[in-house]
């Protein structure tokens, strides 16, 4: 996610649009009836036998109408279970932190305890990071939503008239805070569920993933639900080719067995219970692994396998390219790779470098990743021994290591000689990570302690340092909120960052 497009300030368009399905005709069919000629005089006429040696004047038995057993769905996710409190900072001029419409949930220095996600009522147990908004599942199996809903990422209504009215029981307006203190639109900036109607009844969630402009929700049976749009250079490319923005979930219905899903800006991945993975969305800079033509590029918005090998066990995605991890331990990544994001050299420094298809990252193969993830143009990974290895664009300090003390053949300079990429994934000192997470340009990782370090862009408070100077090294947050806690978790959107800990109940 460029962070370039969350500094201008513009008025968002809201998109009007219908997703209707034409209506199927309903068809009928009518068994003829046996007409018998009569004689000269007229014979009342009788009904056929239905069964043969039936009598004629003996009623037929009614016959037993057919049942059709439905077949139980195989459960293959489960859902997390652990109700969390949440925490966020950054900015939230357009509702991302979920902090409700008051004035003083625009910007937060530090991290805040969410009062509108409290864990022993609402229970969000998975969050999900887009680029400006937020999914949450709750322990009860509702999916809730908040942030920019321009292009219908939310999944639900929240048009507004301006008035300041009540949401709901749990969301009544203080006495503190008066017309005069309320700036947002309530129905985006206050986390609330997409009406359970939308689903089919019965519909187990298990996991949420989020992109800049879309979301989507993992059944326990392997289906996949989305919403939204994806986006390419020229604007809105489309939700799928009949429909340019879904304003409400669709079910996905190529997509089967699926067990996990993760996001880069404007597309996904899905990785199914055979190691397969598949992938959708905009294909501009080679993110989906297959070569999208451009007047076909509405091809790129039905999921498809591409050139992995099965028995992949992890994938991730920066916002622009991709990467899966096979169970032999190779690497695999593709995509943009114009800062080397890919932590592949081929290319690197070129405006318009991209890894067209899945390609072994020798630098990380054999090392046991655990997890991979990506920013506009840098990447992080975790081994399952806990290192941390971060590469890509360092000129904003979005890697979180000492440049001068970089060696020279890891680093690419610009025209001037400044230092500009990390080619070779270089291991982060001194932090041992179970989990990472990447914003636009700023990181984050959570240590072995449960203590979350941020380093990198930090204009709008990303990083929950309390300073809009940029985190030249990985620092760890300190403040009243966090401090002595055990953070399990944290999530970047392109100018805000969400983490969570295990709730206490």
């Amino acid at each position: 996610m460029s962070h370039e497009r969350y500094h201008t300030t513009h008025k968002k368009q809201k998109v009007m649009t219908s997703d209707t399905n034409p209506k199927k005709g309903i068809s009928s069919n009518t068994s003829a009836r046996s007409m018998t000629r009569a004689g000269p005089e007229e014979a009342p006429r009788k009904r056929k036998a239905e069964t043969v040696g039936e009598l004629p004047n003996k009623k037929a038995r009614p016959a037993k109408p057919s049942v059709t057993k439905l077949k139980p769905k195989a459960i293959i996710n489960h859902a997390p279970t652990t109700r969390l409190n949440v925490y966020v900072c950054g900015e939230g001029n357009s509702g991302e932190l979920g902090l409700g419409p008051a004035k003083n949930a625009v910007d937060v220095k530090r991290p805040r305890l969410n009062p509108y996600l409290p864990a022993d009522i609402v229970g969000v147990v998975q969050i999900a990071v887009g680029g400006m908004h937020c999914v949450a599942l709750t322990y009860d199996n509702k999916i809730l939503t908040w942030g920019v809903n321009d292009q219908g990422a939310l999944g639900r209504d929240t048009g507004w008239d301006g008035g300041y009215k009540e949401i709901n029981d749990n969301l009544k307006e203080t006495a503190s805070e008066s017309d005069d203190d309320l700036t947002l639109n309530p129905y985006e900036s206050t986390p609330t569920a997409i009406p359970c109607e939308t689903f089919t009844h019965g519909t187990v969630f298990v996991e949420v993933a989020a992109s800049d402009s879309s979301s989507f929700a993992l059944t326990d049976d392997g289906q996949v639900y989305g919403w939204g749009t994806f986006r390419s250079n020229d604007g809105i490319l489309g939700f799928d080719a009949k429909q340019k923005v879904q304003l409400t979930p669709k079910l996905i219905p190529s997509l089967r067995k699926i067990k996990h899903l993760t996001c880069g800006d404007n597309h996904v991945l899905a990785l199914n219970d055979k190691g397969a993975v598949f992938s959708w969305g905009s294909g501009q800079q080679n993110q989906l692994g297959r070569r999208i033509i451009e007047r076909n590029r509405l091809n790129g918005l039905q999921p498809r396998e591409f050139g992995l090998p099965k028995n992949i066990m992890h994938i991730g995605c920066g916002a622009f390219h991709s990467f899966a991890v096979h169970q032999s331990g190779k690497v695999y990544a593709w995509g943009l790779n114009s800062f080397g994001e890919t932590g592949i050299r081929t290319g690197a420094g070129d405006d318009e470098a991209a890894i067209v298809h899945p390609t072994v990252v020798d630098s990380l193969s054999g090392k046991n990743i655990t997890q991979l993830c990506g920013g506009a143009h840098h990447s992080l990974a975790v081994t399952n021994g806990g290192d941390c290895f971060v590469w890509g664009r360092l000129d904003g300090y979005q890697t979180g290591l000492k440049i001068d003390a970089m060696p020279e053949e890891a680093i690419i300079k610009d025209e001037r000689g400044r230092p500009r990429i990390l080619i070779e994934p270089s291991p982060l000192p001194g932090i041992k990570a179970n989990v990472v997470a990447a914003g636009s340009d700023h990181s984050i990782a959570i240590d072995n302690y449960g203590r979350p370090w941020s380093w990198g862009f930090s204009a709008t408070y990303q990083t929950g340092q309390g300073t809009q100077e940029d985190i030249e090294v990985a620092t760890v947050i300190e403040n009243t909120a966090v401090r002595g806690k055990r953070i399990n978790w944290a999530g970047a959107g392109g100018l805000f960052s969400v983490f969570t800990e295990a709730a206490a109940l």
